[in-house]
């Protein structure tokens, strides 16, 4: 296996790095200020995202994860990964390349399942950055692990489609520039378990629809982006807002979820780097009982098994990217969860000896690194959590050695 890229990734890696260094690390600083000074921060957005957003679209480092070249770079899950590690390095630099979660699976949702219209109204507004979407399908009243236990319905009613139920951690709906989301819910409970449910375009401003509150990760509210409790009461929308028809909300969701694992778990290992680095150079810093702390109580061993477990997590999501490209997500399954599994897990770990090293101040808005944590553990829930992809994994497995018994 060749483990370089090609020209054409190693281009847009230093393309996207240089911009990185330029343009948004600088001035990333001006923007938290920016934005905590506002007296409410989900009324508006800072103006320097928009000015960093033109200059990354000016410079053609524009919806760098769509692999489509009509829409996007043309770059494969492999290509892309790279690009999203860097990404992941900055709280905002996935907006300003327009490359940011929910918005890349929305997009890719619209792009391969919905009708000319839904790309027209909804998709092409969210690839010129003009607006933002939500994903709504966790509920809070049932074990959302097991899609089949969904609440929520998306009943058929002549040639119209009515919305009930109640979602929660619809990540980005408190953006002031969020219009739409997607809902899933419950169409026809006595189709075949693949077939009971619809993925349905919902403009924000529809009757019926309500934001409750937004929802905390270990304090943070993440704004101006969130994670939203939503209720949907009698919401009635046209039956061609159902995407590519009523009962084929499961086909779409296992389609989406390929590459936003590789993209989550790449964007992970890039927040791990960022620790590692903050790590490194407070260890070599600071100063404890006469010497650098790098030289106490193991702080060089930990140091070195971060870096190996970074660079495993990276080898181990090109590997399962490169899958995606060559053989598809139904060849990937095993090593799509295996990473989804493993990279939040060994950020949070990284994360955690960085904060360490940092002391009192590790845990403090003065550093990343808490907001770091919380945004690394969320993710061991989100697209599933550990233990179903462990479930997936393990049955792989199994299922090996039962196809060689049975042979």
């Amino acid at each position: 296996m060749d483990f370089g890229h090609s020209p054409k990734t190693r281009q847009y890696i230093d393309r996207v790095s240089g911009f990185m260094t330029s343009q948004v690390l600088p001035r990333e600083r001006e923007y938290i200020t920016a934005l905590r000074d506002q007296q409410d921060r989900w009324a508006s957005i800072p103006s320097v995202i928009d000015e960093l957003k033109a200059k990354a679209r000016t410079a053609g480092l524009w919806n760098l994860f769509l692999p489509d070249p009509t829409y996007g770079a043309g770059l494969t899950n492999t290509e892309y990964a790279p690009l999203a590690e860097l990404m992941g390095r900055s709280l905002i630099a996935p907006e300003i390349f327009n490359c940011n979660a929910p918005d890349t699976g929305n997009a890719e949702v619209l792009l391969h399942y919905g009708s000319d219209d839904q790309r027209n109204r909804w998709m092409e507004p969210l690839l010129r950055g003009e607006i933002r979407s939500a994903f709504c399908m966790t509920e809070p009243d049932v074990a959302s692990s097991d899609a089949a236990n969904m609440a929520a319905t998306a009943g058929v009613d002549g040639d119209t489609v009515v919305l009930n139920g109640h979602k929660w951690w619809s990540t980005g709906i408190g953006h002031p520039d969020c219009r739409f989301v997607i809902f899933m819910g419950l169409t026809d409970p006595d189709a075949p378990r693949h077939a009971r449910h619809s993925m349905v375009l919902v403009p924000l401003d529809t009757p019926g629809v309500r934001i409750e509150r937004m929802l905390p990760v270990y304090g943070y509210l993440d704004e101006p982006y969130g994670h939203g409790e939503v209720s949907f009461s009698d919401v009635r929308l046209p039956l061609d807002a159902v995407i590519a028809g009523p009962g084929r909300g499961s086909e779409i969701a296992q389609g989406r979820l390929g590459p936003g694992r590789i993209h989550h778990c790449m964007r992970l290992i890039g927040l791990a780097e960022n620790a590692l680095e903050l790590a490194c150079r407070r260890a070599a810093s600071r100063t404890a009982f006469g010497k650098p702390l790098a030289n106490l109580g193991g702080n060089r061993e930990r140091i070195a098994k971060a870096r190996i477990a970074i660079d495993q997590a990276r080898l181990h999501v090109l590997h399962a990217a490169w899958l995606l490209d060559t053989v598809g997500a139904a060849g990937a399954i095993s090593e799509l969860s295996q990473v989804k599994a493993a990279v939040p897990t060994m950020a949070c770990e990284v994360i955690d000896m960085a904060i360490q090293l940092h002391g009192g101040a590790g845990l403090s808005d003065d550093f990343p690194l808490a907001a770091a944590m919380a945004a690394a553990r969320s993710l061991r829930l989100a697209d599933g959590p550990d233990e179903v992809h462990l479930g997936v994994i393990a049955r792989t497995e199994l299922g090996r050695y039962r196809t060689r018994e049975t042979a």
